[in-house]
């Protein structure tokens, strides 16, 4: 039986300090990012004497200004009382300690409160040995990588406000109340390590686990170069299908609000299943990570693009190499080279 299709009921985001009620007491609003993907998408539950905030943004003086102006305007001057981050990326955990030291609860899982308190205590001025070492058995461009070796490496600290010692945890299918609703946790991996969801029959809280148009960055880091994230992911994906329905309205953390989650979600997982086997096409001789950049995603990619492509690529061939699909030699240079088993 052929999925409802995937549609999208809004045509246009909320302007910059404004906000959509997707339900009632439930507004939709957007933080600007300084990168192509310009947004984030906040929500905000009202609880009756203040509000769930669901993610936060960057810590930047713009968001912090933007959100005083929410909290005057469509928050009607009620404090956030709670701030549950989805995962520890710094677009969504960004202004959680800000809102922390205001008073609020944080809630998220162990796992994205470890990354992201670990992450803002790890400032460096230059890369370290292991993610040098990383970059060069990726197969990284040679001249990325003299300029990596020469400048300050972007850290969670720039753009993520402390963090608290204390918070507390989501678990799967734990039962949490919010604006008033019950909602089950259903956790996700591969875009994040222990990425929360939140499902009622009518609607979903997705974060970048569930995107309609875009697809989620898989990658594999310095902090572990052996991790298989697309693996993680398609099992997420196919642990997500008994749960999804066509109507349900999913509360994505870019993009549009849309519907059509069944859909979605078998698109998400023949989308990497066509990148693997393009790839694995590919490697009838053996290529680097960095030379993988075509067959994966139609495209040769440089400029500001090229980090997350070539973690991305790493994390696809960790995936075939673990199940065996392919082999890998290191080269003169120091890189992994990987050849169709």
């Amino acid at each position: 039986m052929t999925s409802a299709p995937i549609r999208t009921p809004y045509a246009t985001p909320p302007a910059e300090g404004c906000a959509i009620e997707v339900d009632p007491g439930i507004l939709w609003m957007r933080l600007p990012l300084p990168m192509a993907l310009d947004h984030v998408n906040i929500y905000a539950l009202d609880d009756g004497d203040g509000w769930t905030l669901i993610d936060t943004g960057f810590d930047s003086r713009r968001s912090r200004a933007i959100f005083e102006a929410l909290l005057t305007g469509p928050l009607a001057g009620k404090p956030v009382t709670r701030v549950i981050v989805t995962h520890h990326h710094p677009d969504h955990v960004g202004l959680a300690g800000w809102f922390v030291a205001q008073g609020a609860e944080l809630v998220m899982t162990r796992t994205a409160w470890l990354m992201a308190r670990m992450l803002t205590l790890d400032v460096q001025d230059r890369p370290s040995p292991e993610q040098v070492r990383f970059y060069e058995r990726a197969g990284m461009d040679a001249e990325v990588l003299a300029q990596r070796r020469a400048e300050r490496p972007f850290n969670f600290a720039d753009c993520v406000a402390a963090l608290p010692l204390g918070f507390t945890r989501l678990t799967e299918g734990q039962s949490i109340r919010i604006g008033q609703r019950n909602w089950t946790v259903r956790i996700g991996h591969g875009h994040a390590p222990a990425h929360a969801t939140f499902w009622r029959d009518d609607l979903v809280i997705g974060g970048d686990q569930l995107l309609p148009s875009i697809s989620a960055n898989l990658g594999v880091y310095p902090t572990e170069p052996e991790a298989d994230p697309v693996g993680d992911w398609l099992d997420s994906c196919a642990a997500f299908k008994p749960f999804a329905t066509a109507t349900q309205l999913v509360l994505p953390g870019h993009k549009l609000p849309f519907t059509g989650l069944p859909a979605r979600l078998d698109q998400m997982i023949q989308n990497h299943h066509g990148a693997l086997q393009r790839l694995m096409e590919f490697l009838d001789r053996p290529k680097s990570a960095g030379e993988c950049f075509l067959p994966l995603f139609k495209r040769e990619i440089t400029g500001s693009a090229y980090g997350l492509a070539l973690v991305e690529a790493v994390a696809h061939v960790n995936h075939l190499h673990r199940n065996g699909q392919v082999t890998r030699h290191l080269s003169p240079e120091g890189a992994w080279l990987y050849t169709r088993a």
